[in-house]
C-alpha cells in the first residue's frame, strides 16, 4: 500500500492533509516529483560525471602480497594520494571476490554482517601466480585467469582463453574517501567540529506530512548545499536538500563507483526491482537503473525508477556462457548500461585471439553506491545453472515453503469483519473453487496497532481462524514495521522504554507518519531487537492468533509518509550508529527475517513459516515470498508481471508473484480472467485489490468468466505436485522455478530477449494471454530437435519455429516439453492439504527419441521433518518402452498412502500389444487405451504406491 492509496481512512492524518490526500486520489498516478532523478542525487550526479579513460588509480605492484588463496595490493589515487586496499580472492565453486577498502580510514565503513546476506564466510580455494612484471600480474584458479594491470588500473577475467569481464576498463572508478570537512579560509584557525558521534538534542521539529507541491521553483536546486561548502568542494557533499527535506552528511561524501564491462555479451539481466523489460536496456538517454527500496504509488512501466526491493546482482548471457556479478552493498545504488563494440586491440594483449575480424559486442555497466565498500563477487559459471548454484552458495536458496502457500490466496483491502470472512469462505465452497488462504489488511487491527484485533469486527479471531483451518485453510494478517506512538499500546511502551526505535540524527526516537499517524520504527538491524520481534509472534504475545495464522510484512521499505521520497531520512541512526543510508535496502529484509524466525519459534521449531514481504534484498529468498507491490488493473501491468517475476527468479527470489487483477483500478472481466490464467502459472498466486475497488470474488463475474477463472485455479491445484517438486529442487540447487527461455535453451540467441513466454521448470512452456481481445497468440517453440504438446489437447508441435495458437476465453496456452514426466493430482479438493493422500497421474511427454524423465518430491508438506530425512524423492524415467520409478535419494524415507492412478504417454507412435507392471509383488497386466488421433496412450489404474519401485513395460 502506498502513501496515497487510502481514501476514507484519514482519521490519523493532520486535517490540512486530508484535502491534499483526497485530491491526489482523484488522479491516481505516480508523482515523479516525489522521487529523485540522478541529477537530484548528489552522489549519483558526481559519479555519473566521472570522465572515462582518465583513471587516476594505479595498482602499486611493489605493495603486492600474495597468499595461497588471495592477493592484496594497494591502489593509489594519483590526484589525491589516497591509498586503497584491493583484495582478489578465489572462492570455491568458481567464484572470484574483489574487495576495495580504505587503507587508513578515519572511520570504518559499513559492511553487512556475515550470516545476514551471505549465509557464511565463503570458503576460499587455491590461487596461483601465472606471471608478474613491473606493469601487471596475472593469477589463476581452475580455468580462470585474472589479469591486473598497474597503470591505469584495470582487471580482466579470462575464462578458457576468452575475456568475460573487465573491471575499470573505462577508468570510471571513483572511491570518495572519508575525510574531515575543509574549513572556509576565515575559519581555518577555529577548532574542528567533532563528527565521531551525533550530538544529543531535542529532536527534529515535526515536518509536514506531505511536501508542499508549490515548491516547484526550488526543485531545480534540490541538491544545493545550504551550508556553503568550502572552496573546491562540490555542492551537496556535506548536506543536500530534496524538496523540503535536508539530508545532513556528517561523514561527507563517501560514495563508490566502478565500471564493469562484459566483452562478447549483448544481453544482461537482473538488478530487480524495476517495471521494465527482462533484458536490461541501455540507459544512455535515461536515468540509470536505481536500486533503492521505495513505496512508489502506482508505478509506471518501462522505466528504470526504483521500486520496493533491490538486489544488486546482474547476469550476462551469450551462446557460450553465463556470468554473474553481485555487489554486496545495502546502500542506494544506481547502474548505467550501454551496448558498445569491444576494443579487441586492448583485449588481444591478454588473450590469444587476433584483433580485427568480426566485431565483438560488449555491454558496459557503471555501478555506484552512496556508501559502504566495494565487495563484488564474480560468478564465473560457465553455465546458467552453475551461476544459479554459485549465487545460492553465497546468499542461500529459496526455503521450501509449506504446500498451502503455493496454492491460491484470496485477499483484498479489507475483508470487513468475521461475517465477511465467513461468507467469502463459503462462497468458494458454494462455487466449487478451491483456495487455501484468506488475508486481512490493516483494518482488522485496533486502530492500526499491529498484533491486535478490532474486537468490534473480529470479536472471536481465534475461533474464526479455527473455522477456516477446519477445511485445511489458513489466514494471513498484515503486520507493518511502523509502530503507533500511543502510550496505551504495549509494543510502543516496550520499544520506547528499551530504546528499540531507530533514532533521528540528534539521537532521539525517529518520529514519522504512516497509517497510525505519528509512528516510530523498530530497528531490525539490531539482533537484540529482532529477537524481541521473534517473541512478539508467539501465541501468548499475539493474542487471538493460532498456528494457522501467518504474516504479511508491508510498508517495510520503510514507507514514511512525511519522509524524503516517502521513506526514512538517510541521516537517521541505527544499531552501532550506522546511518540509514548505509542499511536502507536491507531494512525490510531484516523485518521479514525476524517474522519468519518468530513463526518457527512459536511452533517450537516444527512448522515452516510463511511471510510475504514487499521490501526485499539479496538473501530475502531464505525468509519467504515477495510480490511486485501496488500494481494497476491494466493490460500493461499484466504483461509486465512476466518480465518482473522472471527478473526476480534470476536473482534468486523464486517465490514471487503479482497481485491478480491489479491492486488499483477496476479491471474488466476479460482482463481479470486473463490475469487469473497467467498467475496460475506464476510462483506466488494471490488476488488482491484496493479498498475502493468493487468486490472481485470470482462468483461475482458473469458465468462464462467464472467458469474460466475456476478452471484456471483448478489447473494450479492439479499441478501442485509439480510446483512443490520444483521448489524442493530449487532449495537444493538454487535454480529458478519460473525461468526465462534462455535458461533452458542457452544456445538459441533468438530467445535471449523473449519475455512474453517462459518455462516453469524444464517441463512446461507457458505463454499467457496478455493482449486485450486476443483470439490467438504466437508461441516460439525452441529447438529443431524438440517437440511440445498442448496441455489440453496433447497435440504435438515441432520445435524450431513460431506457431500461431488460437485462443478462446478458456484457453491458457501451456505446453508439455517433450522429454519430461510431470506428476499431477486430478482430484481437486477444497484446499491443497486435503488432497495430500490422493492418487497421482503421470503425464509422460516423449521427446523425439522416445525418452522422458521427471521427479516427484513428497513430505508432510508443512514441517521441517524433511530436513531429518522424512521425505520421498522419486525419479521417473521412460526409455526403451519402459517406465521406471526409482528412488532418487536414498537418504529420505517417508510413508504415503498416495498411489498411481493413471499414466498418459503422449507422442507414442504405436499401439502396444500388452502392458505389464513389475514390482516386488510380481508382474501384472494392465488395462490401457490408445488414441490414434494424438498418439496418446492411457494406462488405467496401475494401483501401486507411488513410493514403491516398479517398472511398466510396453510390449
Amino acid at each position: 500500500m502506498a502513501l496515497n492509496n487510502k481514501r476514507g481512512h484519514m482519521a490519523y492524518l493532520q486535517p490540512s492533509l486530508v484535502l491534499l490526500l483526497t485530491l491526489s486520489l482523484s488522479t491516481i498516478a505516480v508523482d515523479r516529483g516525489n522521487f529523485k532523478t540522478c541529477d537530484q542525487s548528489g552522489f549519483c550526479k558526481r559519479q555519473r560525471a566521472t570522465e572515462p579513460n582518465k583513471s587516476p588509480y594505479v595498482a602499486v605492484l611493489s605493495s603486492i602480497n600474495i597468499q595461497p588463496t588471495q592477493l592484496s595490493v594497494q591502489l593509489l589515487n594519483k590526484n589525491t594520494n589516497v591509498r586503497l586496499n584491493l583484495q582478489v580472492i578465489a572462492i570455491k565453486g568458481n567464484i572470484a571476490r574483489l574487495r576495495v577498502t580504505e587503507t587508513n580510514p578515519l572511520k570504518p565503513r559499513y559492511e553487512i554482517p556475515v550470516g545476514d546476506v551471505l549465509v557464511d564466510e565463503p570458503v576460499q580455494q587455491g590461487l596461483e601466480v601465472l606471471s608478474k612484471d613491473s606493469k601487471s600480474v596475472t593469477v589463476g584458479f581452475l580455468d580462470n585467469k585474472i589479469a591486473i594491470q598497474s597503470d591505469p588500473f584495470r582487471i580482466d577475467f579470462i575464462v578458457r582463453g576468452e575475456p568475460v569481464l573487465s573491471v575499470n576498463s573505462r577508468g570510471l572508478m571513483n572511491f570518495e574517501h572519508i575525510r574531515e570537512k575543509a574549513q572556509p579560509p576565515e575559519k581555518a584557525g577555529e577548532e574542528e567540529e567533532k563528527k565521531e558521534e551525533p550530538k544529543e538534542g531535542d529532536g527534529e521539529e515535526q515536518e509536514e506530512v506531505l511536501d508542499d507541491d508549490d515548491d516547484d521553483d526550488d526543485d531545480d536546486d534540490n541538491n544545493d548545499d545550504k551550508n556553503n561548502d568550502a572552496e573546491g568542494e562540490e555542492p551537496g557533499m556535506w548536506e543536500e536538500t530534496f524538496k523540503t527535506h535536508k539530508d545532513t552528511k556528517p561523514l561527507g561524501p563517501e560514495s563508490i563507483g566502478l565500471d564493469f564491462s562484459f566483452p562478447g555479451f549483448e544481453h544482461v539481466y537482473g538488478i530487480p526491482e524495476h517495471a521494465d523489460t527482462l533484458a536490461l536496456k541501455s540507459t544512455t538517454s535515461t536515468d540509470p537503473y536505481r536500486l533503492y527500496n521505495l513505496d512508489v504509488f502506482e508505478y509506471e512501466l518501462d522505466n528504470p525508477m526504483a521500486l520496493y526491493g533491490a538486489v544488486p546482482y546482474m547476469i550476462a548471457h551469450n551462446e557460450k556462457r553465463t556470468v554473474g556479478l553481485f555487489w554486496l552493498n545495502a546502500a542506494e545504488m544506481w547502474v548505467d548500461i550501454t551496448s558498445v563494440t569491444a576494443d579487441k586491440n586492448v583485449l588481444s594483449k591478454m588473450v590469444d585471439f587476433v584483433a580485427g575480424g568480426d566485431e565483438m559486442p560488449q555491454i558496459d555497466t557503471h555501478w555506484f553506491a552512496e556508501s559502504g565498500i566495494i565487495d563484488v563477487f564474480v560468478l564465473l559459471g560457465p553455465s546458467a545453472n552453475e551461476v544459479f548454484k554459485q549465487y545460492a552458495s553465497l546468499t542461500g536458496t529459496t526455503a521450501l515453503p509449506p504446500l498451502f502457500s503455493l496454492a491460491y490466496h484470496q485477499s483484498r483491502w479489507n475483508y470487513n469483519d468475521q461475517d465477511d470472512v465467513r461468507n467469502v469462505d463459503a462462497g468458494f465452497d458454494a462455487n466449487n473453487i478451491p483456495y487455501d488462504v484468506i488475508w486481512l489488511d490493516i483494518e482488522h487491527t485496533d486502530g492500526k496497532r499491529y498484533f491486535t484485533w478490532d474486537t468490534g469486527r473480529f470479536p472471536e479471531s481465534a475461533e474464526m481462524i479455527k473455522n477456516i483451518s477446519s477445511k485445511g485453510r489458513k489466514m494471513v494478517t498484515i503486520i507493518d514495521p511502523h509502530i503507533k506512538r500511543d502510550s496505551n499500546y504495549k509494543i510502543h511502551q516496550e520499544a520506547e522504554a528499551k530504546g528499540y526505535y531507530v533514532k533521528n540524527k540528534d539521537g532521539n526516537d525517529y518520529d514519522g507518519w504512516c497509517w497510525p499517524g505519528s509512528s516510530s520504527w523498530l530497528d531490525y538491524t539490531n539482533p537484540e531487537i529482532r529477537d524481541y520481534w521473534v517473541e512478539k509472534m508467539s501465541l501468548e504475545e499475539y493474542q487471538g492468533s493460532t498456528l494457522d495464522l501467518y504474516t504479511w510484512n508491508d510498508m517495510n521499505e520503510p514507507s514514511v509518509f512525511n519522509g524524503p521520497e516517502i521513506t526514512m531520512h538517510k541521516d537517521a541512526l541505527h544499531f552501532n550508529n550506522w546511518e540509514h543510508r548505509d542499511v536502507h535496502n536491507i531494512y525490510g529484509m531484516y523485518q521479514q527475517m525476524a517474522t519468519a524466525l518468530g513463526q518457527v519459534k512459536r511452533s517450537q521449531g516444527k512448522l515452516r513459516p510463511f511471510v510475504l514481504s514487499r521490501a526485499f534484498f539479496a538473501g530475502t529468498q531464505r525468509w519467504g515470498a515477495v510480490w511486485t507491490g501496488d500494481n494497476t488493473g491494466e493490460w500493461g501491468h499484466l504483461k509486465a508481471s512476466n518480465p518482473m517475476l522472471l527478473s526476480l527468479n534470476l536473482a534468486g527470489i523464486t517465490f514471487s508473484g503479482a497481485d491478480v487483477g491489479g491492486f488499483f483500478k477496476n479491471p474488466d472481466t476479460e482482463l481479470l480472467t486473463r490475469w487469473y490464467q497467467a498467475a496460475a502459472y506464476q510462483p506466488f498466486f494471490r488476488a488482491h485489490a484496493h479498498i475502493d475497488t468493487p468486490r472481485r470474488e470470482p462468483w461475482l463475474k458473469p458465468a462464462e468468466h467464472l467458469d474460466a477463472i475456476r478452471e484456471a485455479i483448478k489447473a494450479r491445484y492439479v499441478l501442485l505436485p509439480y510446483w512443490y517438486t520444483l521448489f524442493y529442487l530449487s532449495e537444493t540447487s538454487g535454480a529458478p522455478v519460473m525461468r526465462p527461455m534462455w535458461v533452458e535453451f542457452p544456445g538459441d540467441k533468438s530467445v535471449f530477449s523473449i519475455e512474453d513466454q517462459y518455462m516453469v521448470g524444464s517441463g512446461l512452456l507457458v505463454r499467457p494471454v496478455t493482449e486485450q481481445g486476443a483470439v490467438g497468440v504466437t508461441v516460439y517453440f525452441p529447438g529443431t530437435d524438440q517437440v511440445y504438446y498442448d496441455a489440453d489437447t496433447y497435440k504435438a508441435f515441432p520445435g524450431g519455429q513460431n506457431t500461431y495458437i488460437p485462443v478462446t476465453l478458456n484457453k491458457i496456452p501451456v505446453f508439455y516439453r517433450g522429454g519430461n514426466i510431470i506428476a499431477r493430482k486430478e482430484r481437486v479438493r477444497r484446499s491443497s492439504i486435503l488432497g495430500r493422500l490422493d492418487p497421482y497421474t503421470l503425464v509422460i511427454a516423449l521427446n523425439k527419441q522416445g525418452r522422458a524423465s521427471g521427479d516427484l518430491y513428497i513430505d508432510d508438506y508443512q514441517s521441517f521433518s524433511y530436513k531429518n530425512g522424512e521425505f520421498i524423492h522419486r525419479k521417473f524415467t521412460f526409455e526403451n518402452n519402459k517406465l521406471t520409478n526409482s528412488n532418487a535419494d536414498s537418504s529420505g524415507s517417508f510413508e504415503t498412502a498416495s498411489w498411481l492412478e493413471r499414466v498418459r504417454i503422449v507422442g507414442l507412435n504405436r499401439r502396444p500389444s500388452k502392458i505389464q507392471i513389475t514390482s516386488s509383488s510380481g508382474t501384472t497386466e494392465l488395462e490401457f487405451k490408445y488414441d490414434n488421433n494424438n498418439d496418446m496412450l492411457t494406462i488405467r489404474k496401475p494401483s501401486i504406491n507411488i513410493a514403491q519401485d516398479f517398472t511398466i513395460t510396453l510390449q
